[in-house]
């Protein structure tokens, strides 16, 4: 296991770009709180967030379920994000939006759908000693998880300072004080995160007043060495909708979702093109 540095200096640059959607999929009204994504052997994998059923969502390329996946002992909290290596899916049991929360974990299974076995892995953030917060100031609340080499990474949904913070955890089942590592300082609300460890392209869904949603591209990212971060924000051309969800396609593509909500007719699967 290589040694985790503490990455301590962020740089933010607002930039604006012309940005389009290449494709807008309507999804199942199973998964109207679409709230992850990630792709395995060609299909999505999504879920739904809070008081849901512990379920993944297996669809094709055209957004049908082909597949329902029901995780074994464990509940669906308040599910925000999943993300992968070769041999496992980790989904994101962290969704705090009050700071109530002491049952945070991070729900391990098998990648191999045959499997409906599940782990947890359970966190707590030391530095939390109030445990009730306004919704409004809250600051470990968590949407986005990715993975770098041998650690879970989540980013939070500082909402009072509007940045992120990043904490790391060991992929291995049990009970951790995440590690807080650093920040990135978004001025925004973040939703959503991928990581592509070819690229070290990071990309983030995030909001300010919860009526807009950017993506945010943080190119070079890795946790070996301290450096100063250039944070591109590209607004999400759909109006007033919820995203969540980010996967990378490649550094000016990406698949993103959104929930159902009364501005929309259902849950949308969409690929931006930057």
């Amino acid at each position: 296991m290589k040694k985790l540095l503490t990455l301590v200096t962020f740089l933010f640059l607002f930039s604006s770009y012309s940005q389009k959607l290449t494709k807008d999929i309507s999804l199942s009204k199973k998964i109207d709180e679409t709230s992850g994504l990630e792709i395995v052997d060609g299909q999505f994998i999504t879920h739904n967030d809070s008081g849901g059923d512990p379920k993944l969502y297996y669809l094709d390329k055209k957004g049908k379920i082909v597949f329902e996946r029901t995780l074994e002992g464990v509940k669906n909290n308040d599910w925000e994000d999943i993300t992968k290596d070769d041999q496992f899916i980790y989904v994101a049991n962290m969704g705090n939006n009050f700071d109530t929360r002491k049952n945070l974990s991070i729900v391990k299974t098998p990648i191999d759908p045959s499997s409906n076995e599940a782990e947890l892995i359970e966190f707590n953030y030391p530095e939390q000693v109030k445990f009730t917060t306004a919704y409004s100031q809250s600051q470990y609340d968590a949407e986005a998880l990715i993975t770098i080499e041998d650690y879970l990474i989540i980013l939070t949904k500082n909402k009072l300072k509007k940045i992120t913070e990043i904490y790391a955890l060991p992929k291995i089942a049990g009970k951790y004080e995440a590690k807080k590592i650093g920040s990135l300082n978004t001025q925004s609300i973040i939703t959503g995160g991928d990581y592509d460890p070819e690229t070290k392209l990071l990309a983030l869904t995030g909001t300010l007043i919860f009526n807009e949603y950017y993506i945010l591209k943080i190119e070079d990212f890795d946790l070996e060495s301290k450096k100063d971060y250039k944070i591109d924000m590209y607004e999400i051309p759909i109006g007033k909708t919820q995203v969540e969800a980010i996967k990378i396609i490649d550094s000016n593509t990406f698949w993103i979702t959104s929930e159902d909500e009364k501005s929309s007719s259902s849950a949308r699967l969409m690929k931006i093109k930057l």
